[in-house]
C-alpha cells in the first residue's frame, strides 16, 4: 500500500490514541532524517519496531552508528544490520565509484545505488514474514528527493505486487504485509515538523554522503537537509552537535 496525502489525517488521528501494540513493523532504518522520523511515527501509531539497517559498502558508514543510536532511542525490539557488499560491482559514487557530486546535477545523480531499495525491501519482506510483522515501513519521499527511481510511488506499488506473489502467507491465506511509505508525498520540511512533534532528536541522525565526522554541507543530501530545516524554521541540531 502506498500512502497518499489523504492518509495523513488517519495517521494524525491515531498517533495520540495508540497505547498498546497493534502489531510488529519492520522499519528500514538508515539513520537519516526520513527513516528516523518514520520509525518514530510507526512507534507513535502503536507498532513494535524491528529495525533493519544495511552495511552495503557505503562511504558514509557513519550512518550505521546513527541507526544504532536511533534504534535504541526509539525503543526498537530488535535492530539487525545486514551486510550486502553492493560496492563489489560499483555503479555508484556512494560506494566509491567516482567522487560525490558537490553541485546540483541534471538527471539521476551518480549517488544512486542501482536497485538499492529493491534489494533492501526484498530482505525486509523475508524478515517481516518470518517474525510475523504486519507492516514494513520505509521513509522515502518523492517530493524533495534526488530523483532516485526506487523512491517513487510507481516503484513501491509494483514492489508490493511482487512481494505479495512471493509471500507464502499471501498465497495461502491472502494476508498481505503492506509496505507503508508515509512520507511519499510529504515535503522534507513537513517531515522535520512532524518529527519534532513526535520528539525526534535530529542530532542523532546522519544524512551526509561523505564519510567524515562532520556534514560536508555540499552534497545533495546535505543540501536537501539544510533546505528542510530552513523551510521548517528551525535550526539543525546536528550542525551544533557534530564532532569537531
Amino acid at each position: 500500500m502506498v500512502w497518499r496525502p489523504a492518509h495523513r489525517a488517519r495517521w494524525r488521528q491515531t498517533v495520540s490514541a495508540a497505547r498498546t501494540p497493534i502489531g510488529r513493523a519492520v522499519v528500514l532504518l538508515s539513520g537519516g532524517l526520513d527513516s528516523t522520523t518514520a520509525a518514530y511515527l510507526a512507534r507513535a501509531q502503536g507498532y513494535e519496531l524491528y529495525a533493519l539497517s544495511f552495511d552495503y559498502g557505503q562511504l558514509h558508514r557513519r550512518e550505521l552508528e546513527s541507526a544504532a543510536t536511533v534504534a535504541r532511542a526509539v525503543g526498537a525490539v530488535e535492530h539487525r544490520v545486514v551486510t550486502i557488499d553492493l560496492a563489489q560491482w560499483g555503479g555508484s559514487s556512494l560506494t566509491g565509484a567516482g567522487p560525490i557530486p558537490t553541485e546540483p546535477t541534471t538527471g539521476i545523480p551518480s549517488t544512486w545505488v542501482p536497485a538499492r531499495n529493491l534489494i533492501f525491501l526484498a530482505v525486509a519482506s523475508g524478515y517481516a514474514e518470518v517474525i510475523g510483522a504486519s507492516a514494513i515501513v520505509i521513509g522515502v519521499s518523492q517530493v524533495d528527493y534526488s530523483g532516485y527511481p526506487d523512491c517513487r510511488g510507481e516503484f513501491l506499488e509494483a514492489y508490493q505486487r511482487a512481494a505479495d506473489l512471493a509471500s507464502k502467507q499471501f498465497v495461502e491465506e491472502g494476508k498481505r504485509i503492506p509496505v507503508l511509505a508515509p512520507f511519499l508525498y510529504l515535503p522534507k520540511a513537513g517531515i522535520v515538523r512532524l518529527g519534532l512533534a513526535l520528539g525526534v532528536d535530529y542530532s542523532l541522525t546522519w544524512s551526509c554522503y561523505q564519510g567524515g565526522d562532520r556534514p560536508c554541507g555540499a552534497c545533495d543530501s546535505c543540501r536537501l537537509r539544510a533546505r528542510a530545516f530552513a523551510e521548517a524554521g528551525v535550526p539543525d541540531p546536528l550542525l551544533s552537535s557534530a564532532r569537531p
